[in-house]
């Protein structure tokens, strides 16, 4: 099984991620509302086991418990992956969310880099602070080792924008997360 549990422990969060690449249970509990459902959205949609429990700073604001989830997270895929042999290791997706559009293009090549075309016309889904999307994405891509490209289309309610992209991310994960018996998909050999 490629699994991995990762704690991480600051003076503004302590985290606790147990992740399997290859499904099972799903609990999420970082005490912002909407980003647990975009959490569970992630791990349904990719079809990964995922628990996860933050105690953030949230009296400050989402912004600490939202990317350092997100630091934990790509150091667990990173940890998960291994030497990222044997998996397809390139993977895309488009999600419509009734108005929305979301697109996700990634390549787990140890090259991480962020493309983030996304623009929320609210600044709040609940607790959430929509900004924090991006930071999200920033810190799981750096720390996993993707080079995640995240293109929002259109759409006009944030609840949707945002699911759309999270689910966007989930499928072309689980698309580059698939195994196969190449090796190291790579000219290099390694990655």
């Amino acid at each position: 099984m490629r699994t991995s549990k990762i704690e991480r422990n600051t003076k503004e969060t302590q985290i606790k991620i147990e992740l399997c690449l290859d499904g099972g249970d799903v609990q999420i509990s970082t005490g912002i509302g909407f980003f647990d459902h975009m959490l569970n959205a992630f791990a349904v949609h990719g079809g990964y086991g995922l628990k996860i429990n933050v105690k953030g700073d949230l009296e400050v604001d989402t912004h600490h418990t939202v990317e350092d989830t997100g630091i934990a997270l790509g150091m667990a895929f990173k940890e998960a992956l291994l030497d990222k042999s044997n998996i397809n290791r390139y993977g895309s997706f488009y999600i419509p969310m009734d108005e929305s559009l979301a697109s996700c293009a990634l390549d787990i090549s140890n090259r991480p880099y962020l493309v983030f075309n996304a623009k929320f016309n609210e600044e709040r889904c609940g607790d959430y602070e929509t900004c924090c999307t991006e930071e999200f994405f920033r810190a799981f891509a750096f720390n996993a080792g993707i080079t995640l490209h995240i293109n929002l289309l259109y759409g006009s309610n944030s609840h949707h924008e945002i699911e759309a992209i999270f689910k966007a991310v989930a499928h072309a994960m689980s698309i580059a997360t698939t195994k196969n018996n190449i090796g190291v998909l790579s000219t290099k050999g390694v990655l």
